[in-house]
């Protein structure tokens, strides 16, 4: 599943964006970049893996193809 894509549900027209860059046993280091007023954010994270099938259950992640 690595370098699979999603975007984050946020407020406003905001579209932040969540890569996986490796997965784990119990979970995934995840890239996450946010576009805050024009400045990007990029942070490397860790994401377990119950908590990134409920925020896919829940639409607040939503798989996509390539990232903008």
């Amino acid at each position: 599943m690595a370098n699979k894509s999603f975007t984050l549900k946020g407020i406003g027209k905001n579209t932040d964006y969540l890569t996986i860059i490796r997965e784990m046993e119990d979970g995934f280091v995840v890239r996450i970049v946010r576009d805050l007023d024009g400045y990007t954010d990029v942070k490397t994270d860790y994401l377990s893996k119950e908590l990134f099938d409920s925020c896919l259950r829940t639409g607040y992640l939503v798989a996509v193809s390539v990232p903008a």
